[in-house]
């Protein structure tokens, strides 16, 4: 081997100054660059923009005497390949079969030199394999449309719905349906892969939206809508019936908003659905609110929380009494951290007690109840029981009135420590905003110990993440924020590119900022004399506090997110 390599060396760079114009020079440094860093010769003239990835793969194509395709539109794969290789495999080393000719198996690869996955690839399929050299944002389109078939099989279901179908989408309906169970009627499998598809792309929701034409999908992935596929009108009516048989809703209904719950199960582990329809023009538009059971309890140093935030709300939490409250709007983690403090505090010594709506994840050793306003079990209702019931500790799961806060801050005084969760911007409004609903200044003085406000912020794509120099928009967004570029190493931001594992947003899952705010003496002077909101942030500011923008800057200078996020998400605090 070590004989031949500087004879192939020789016939490349022959080859590329022939083929490809470039200087002797560039050759020299692309083959040093290849001996130093251990890449491959086609990645290295590629990535040092030398030659375009189309030019580069003709190249080695003509030199290798492999075949080369610029495109694969209106390919398809065998069947063999999606069945047998994980998807997971095709993406990490870019390959994907597009012919099966019965004695081989011809694969698409964007890498001429590397031999290893293919040895691989041919050992999983148990055939002999030839590659073919494709431009590698083709085969990602291919890989992307070849498994979304197998995994939701929407295009499949779709292809069965007939108007009929309304009439047998009720038989067969078990307690728990389970997601993976494909034997089911054409309306209900489809129903039941868009929800798989949901869970496995970690959304939250999935919206059913009615247009003239179709029906549209789309979810909300880390806290971003989506469209995903639109299927056609004729199947709406036999969708919107099985979501409401689901989630035993009145089928007949289709004039005024329901609510409706169902319990599926995928595996092992079963998930919460909250379903609700309202009538719109062009029928009934449909959004599941997904809850997953079976995503883990995260502990307080897995959220997010900075090491003195973190160390605060420990010293808070083995209080025994008072009350801490989280504060938050609608989806910004409020619930997974009081969970985070609930299981922190755990213990066979203390009888925790919970009202929630709904309970979102089982605790072991806690007691955990579920509002049903129907029935007349409210918050109020349900916290009022609680204190007959010897408490230690009690979860509310929201004050919004008047009762709850009344009833939760009483029993806080009386010896027992409440969590609860409130609707504010920042930490400071939280104390007006109990004021406002009518708790008297002296009690939420006397009994409030801690709040924590929080956002979650996205967080950059790890597949596609790449420091860049800021340009002008972005200089102007640090700017707003009291950022100069020489903060960052090297003075670039970590950005996401954008790729299929993000649906080119640049960014995969979410942190949380917090913002930690004690209630100390001068707080609850101020609290006791009705100072306003930004009286009290100012002073705490003037002590210490880090509010939920300088959360957010120290996770931006960190890397994990950009200047539009942190300014997206904290544009209503005021520092």
């Amino acid at each position: 081997m070590t004989d031949t390599t500087p004879i192939v060396h020789d016939r490349i760079r022959e080859g590329l100054l022939r083929k490809a114009g470039l200087s002797t020079a560039q050759i020299e440094d692309a083959l040093r660059t290849e001996r130093e860093t251990g890449q491959q010769l086609d990645q290295v003239l590629v990535g040092k923009n030398l030659l375009p990835e189309v030019k580069c793969l003709q190249f080695f194509a003509d030199l290798l005497g492999l075949e080369f395709r610029p495109s694969l539109e209106g390919t398809g794969v065998p069947a063999l390949f999606i069945q047998q290789i994980p998807v997971q495999f095709a993406r990490t080393h870019g390959l994907i079969a597009i012919e099966d000719t019965g004695g081989l198996i011809r694969v698409a690869t964007p890498r001429p030199l590397e031999m290893q996955p293919m040895d691989d690839l041919a050992t999983l399929l148990g055939r002999e394999v030839e590659a073919v050299l494709v431009p590698r944002a083709e085969i990602t389109n291919l890989i992307n449309r070849a498994y979304r078939h197998k995994a939701d099989g929407v295009d499949e279901a779709l292809q069965d719905v007939k108007d009929t179908d309304i009439v047998s989408i009720a038989e067969n309906i078990q307690e728990s349906e389970d997601l993976l169970d494909a034997n089911k009627a054409p309306v209900i499998k489809l129903v039941n892969m868009l929800l798989f598809q949901a869970l496995k792309l970690r959304a939250s929701d999935i919206h059913l939206q009615p247009y003239a034409d179709r029906l549209q999908v789309r979810m909300r992935i880390d806290g971003v809508l989506y469209d995903m596929e639109a299927i056609p009108k004729r199947a709406q009516e036999a969708i919107v019936s099985r979501v409401k048989v689901m989630g035993k809703m009145d089928i007949a209904e289709r004039r005024l908003p329901q609510d409706g719950r169902a319990s599926i199960r995928v595996g092992d582990g079963d998930v919460d659905v909250r379903i609700s329809s309202v009538p719109v023009a062009g029928g009934e538009r449909v959004v599941f609110r997904i809850l997953d059971k079976t995503t883990k309890i995260y502990s307080l140093d897995q959220i997010g929380l900075s090491t003195d935030s973190q160390r605060t709300i420990q010293r808070y939490i083995n209080y025994s009494h008072g009350v801490i409250f989280v504060t938050g709007p609608t989806g910004s983690g409020k619930t997974t951290t009081l969970y985070a403090c609930l299981d922190a505090i755990n213990a066979p010594e203390l009888n925790i007690l919970t009202i929630e709506d709904p309970v979102e994840y089982n605790l072991d050793g806690i007691s955990q109840v579920q509002v049903n306003t129907k029935k007349g079990l409210t918050f109020a209702a349900g916290l009022r029981s609680f204190l007959r019931q010897d408490p230690d500790v009690m979860m509310v799961g929201e004050v919004r009135d008047n009762e709850t806060a009344d009833i939760a801050i009483r029993a806080a005084l009386t010896g027992h420590l409440v969590f609860s969760t409130v609707h504010t911007n920042d930490s400071a409004s939280t104390v007006t905003r109990l004021i406002d609903i009518g708790v008297e200044p002296y009690l939420v003085s006397s009994s409030l110990l801690l709040v924590i406000a929080q956002r979650l912020l996205r967080t950059v794509c790890p597949n596609c993440r790449e420091p860049v120099t800021p340009n002008q928009q972005q200089r102007y967004f640090l700017e707003d924020l009291k950022l100069v570029p020489e903060q960052f190493p090297d003075g670039k931001l970590m950005i996401g590119r954008g790729c299929d594992e993000c649906f080119r947003s640049g960014f995969a899952g979410r942190t949380a900022i917090y913002e930690v705010m004690p209630i100390d003496t001068h707080i609850q002077e101020q609290i006791v004399n009705k100072a306003t909101a930004s009286q009290i942030k100012r002073g705490a500011l003037e002590r210490g506090l880090r509010t939920l923008r300088m959360d957010g800057v120290t996770k931006l200078l960190a890397g994990q997110t950009t200047p539009e996020e942190v300014l997206r998400v904290t544009q209503l605090d005021v520092i």
